[in-house]
């Protein structure tokens, strides 16, 4: 048991909530629209620094001048993340910070219902759900996303100016091959961590003899740091033409295979919500092998998207874990 206990204030449509966690499993059930997402969001927030899905105003009850979630745990630790209109800031112990330090994140396997359409999801969508993920196992690869995607952010904006010069580029060019390198690095590396186990795991649970991997794919061929920097500025012309960046890892997707051919289209409901639970159990193995912790497991209404025999092998692998499901039903 990691968490002890959650308490929170004007959080979305919560004034006031508070929750007692149990050793392993932690039901919490209500009716859509009740606010259950709301209750894994804070305390996502708590153990992450950030939300999975909004900004702070949003998250703001409405009316209301600042919210709070209390999260305190087993060893007797306490983290308080207030926003009082204006900006967040974390308390750990008796010191204040305005973003929560690398030490006091703690590992967490989010598991939300979209999860389960992956497959058939847009390109965006899967570069999201691949850099949340990523993001968990691997600090540096979030700083390094973060400051490619500014750079991106930066370019792009002149790019939309009347006139832009190559010097002005070439400062965010810099960046982006830097930072974009090292994201495309941790992605390829992630992926193939991912692949070695895949098939195996799947096959658990699916009870078939298929093969399943994840192919990560470059938007043009493999490049070094200096040929990155050089597409970007041949590509200038056609840049400010468009009005952004063309080139670049944030164009880069991922494609999941079955047995040589391509899932999206051909893939069952079946086999579709099988590789995701294989990859959420491979999320979590990695977790413990390279931060020695066992992620806490959030889990958002997904029991009802599984059948039987998956809801129980899902049970089944987290068993080790700390686990906080919501559901409209007892499960």
């Amino acid at each position: 048991m990691i968490i002890d206990a959650v308490k929170i204030w004007n959080f979305r449509s919560h004034e006031a909530y508070s929750l007692k966690c149990r050793k392993k499993t932690s039901l919490i059930v209500g009716e859509n629209g009740t606010g259950k997402t709301s209750i894994l969001e804070a305390i996502y927030l708590a153990l992450r620094g950030k939300s999975f899905r909004a900004g702070d105003g949003e998250i703001l009850q409405r009316g209301a001048e600042f919210y709070r979630v209390e999260l305190l745990y087993t060893s007797g630790e306490k983290v308080v993340v207030t926003y009082d209109g204006m900006k967040r800031s974390f308390l750990v112990g008796d010191k204040k910070w305005a973003r929560l330090p690398k030490k006091n994140k703690y590992p967490v396997v989010l598991f939300l219902p979209s999860d389960l359409h992956l497959v058939e999801s847009s390109p965006a969508r899967r570069r999201d759900y691949f850099d949340r993920v990523l993001a968990e196992l691997d600090d540096n690869y979030g700083s390094s996303l973060s400051k490619y995607n500014k750079a991106l952010k930066q370019r792009n904006e002149l790019l939309k100016k009347e006139t832009v010069t190559e010097n002005e580029l070439f400062s965010w060019n810099v960046m982006l091959a830097k930072y974009g390198l090292l994201v495309r690095k941790a992605r390829k590396k992630f992926i193939s961590d991912c692949n070695a186990r895949l098939t195996t795991v799947y096959r658990t649970i699916a009870e078939t003899d298929d093969e399943a991997v994840i192919e990560y794919r470059l938007q043009g061929d493999e490049v070094s740091e200096s040929e990155y920097l050089a597409r970007l500025t041949e590509e200038t012309r056609r840049d400010v033409i468009l009005g952004h960046t063309g080139f670049g890892v944030h164009r880069d997707g991922y494609e999941f295979i079955f047995n040589g051919s391509v899932a999206e289209g051909s893939a069952s409901r079946g086999e579709v919500r099988s590789v995701m639970l294989a990859l959420k159990f491979i999320e979590a193995e990695l977790i413990l092998a390279r931060t020695g912790r066992r992620p806490v497991v959030l889990l958002d209404d997904v029991f009802s998207e599984l059948d039987e025999v998956r809801q129980k092998c899902l049970v089944k692998n987290f068993k080790e874990n700390q686990v906080l499901i919501t559901s409209v039903d007892e499960v």
